[in-house]
């Protein structure tokens, strides 16, 4: 029998059944009409930013990253929390509008921007951070076009990655950001031309829950910051530190340490030097905001059993859920936090896969895991939801089509 991950904190038990922000999960689906469903819970939401603020110094603004989830209620919720969005595409960017959110909060990073990204985000007022040359000067002629000052940063290769990230974004040849040793010229250019300068955007990686990691890479990020401002030869306003936070998915993961991470970066901030005194900091997540707040639920449609093997096989799938299937970067499958919603006080008593209804046998949510009985019209629960659910997850294949969304 195969592990499950760990269940995030917070969540409940109501007449049997998982509570979600103090609702029953079956009076959830009843209220959207259907499974698959996505529960996002706004308390989730609120605590983890109020204990996110209260460990970071109070000098570093917070930013959500976008991509981590996109719907529509969640960020105008976002919008009250946090300081700024980061968004990688233009469609990204008409989310964010249609939400309520301010473009001069938001910034833009991300390689291969058209032109009709850069003269939308022009247009609007959103600071780009540019990841070439090339795509410097498309900006600067666009702006020119229309007669708008751009806000211009640089997305910096940095020239090290963060340690145990589950996706390294920095160091080595990289699609990603300006390497280090063009960044000082690349400035002075953005300057000269007479755009507004906002600094630099530094990501090394993603998903790291290796604490003493992040703080090395945050102690690093602020040494090249302080080394390309200097370079550089202007004042550096601002400069995005990156994010990097892992939220725990699988068996045997452990959280971060909040109050570590805080208490490092605040001793860093007190040494720095006198040329970043005035520059304003932030860092930019978007599953540790988001990730463990969600859970998705689906339906049991049948059970059988195949060579002495018992399959759970639900109405959704990875079409919703790519990375708890396993597809999304994983190199070995393990699995996520799985319950069965309706039965969330029972014991396991069985050994059972959890299967999607797509035709591929790639589609399996939980694999040979410990549940209690389960039969066709329990409720499934997939938790760490939150964050790359719709956002990742191709919920046009095989013409399913998309999970419905709430948040409560």
């Amino acid at each position: 029998m195969k592990a499950l991950g760990p269940i995030p904190q917070g969540y409940a038990l109501i007449d049997g059944e998982l509570a979600i922000a103090g609702r029953r999960a079956s009076d959830l689906v009843a209220e959207a009409g259907q499974t698959p469903l996505f529960i996002y819970s706004s308390q989730h939401l609120r605590r983890r930013v109020q204990t996110l603020r209260a460990a970071m110094p109070d000098r570093l603004a917070l930013h959500y990253a976008v991509k981590a989830n996109s719907f529509g209620p969640l960020l105008s919720l976002m919008g009250e929390l946090v300081d700024g969005f980061d968004i990688a595409s233009g469609g990204e960017l008409a989310l964010a509008s249609a939400a309520g959110i301010d473009a001069q909060r938001i910034s833009f990073a991300g390689p291969g921007k058209t032109d009709t990204e850069l003269t939308a985000a022009i247009t609007a007022g959103v600071t780009l951070n540019l990841e070439s040359e090339g795509e410097a000067e498309r900006a600067i002629t666009i702006a020119d076009r229309l007669g708008h000052v751009p806000r211009l940063a640089v997305r910096v290769n940095p020239d090290f990655d963060l340690k145990g990230s589950g996706m390294k974004m920095g160091g080595g040849a990289k699609p990603f950001g300006v390497d280090v040793d063009r960044v000082p010229a690349l400035a002075r250019r953005i300057i000269g031309s007479g755009a507004e300068w906002r600094g630099f955007h530094i990501f090394a990686g993603s998903q790291s829950l290796d604490s003493d990691a992040i703080c090395d890479t945050q102690a690093e990020t602020l040494r090249l910051a302080a080394r390309l401002a200097m370079e550089s030869g202007v004042p550096l306003p601002h400069c995005n530190l990156g994010g990097g936070f892992g939220i725990p998915y699988f068996p045997g993961d452990e959280p971060i340490d909040l109050g570590l991470i805080g208490a490092r970066l605040a001793e860093q901030f007190a040494a720095l030097p006198d040329l970043l005194k005035e520059t304003r900091f932030s860092i930019e997540l978007g599953r540790y905001l988001v990730g463990e707040a969600g859970v998705y639920l689906t339906r049991i449609v049948d059970r059988k059993i195949s060579h002495g093997e018992i399959y759970l096989i639900v109405d959704g799938g990875l079409h919703h859920q790519l990375a708890a299937s396993g597809n999304f970067g994983t190199v070995v499958r393990r699995n996520y936090p799985v319950a069965i919603a309706s039965r969330f006080d029972v014991q396991a008593e069985e050994e059972a896969s959890v299967v999607g209804c797509l035709c591929t046998p790639l589609d399996r949510l939980a694999d040979k895991a410990g549940f209690p009985r389960a039969d066709v019209g329990d409720l499934v629960a997939v938790f760490c939801a939150g964050a790359y659910g719709p956002s990742a997850s191709p919920a046009q294949f095989l013409g399913h089509g998309p999970a419905r969304e709430l948040l409560v």
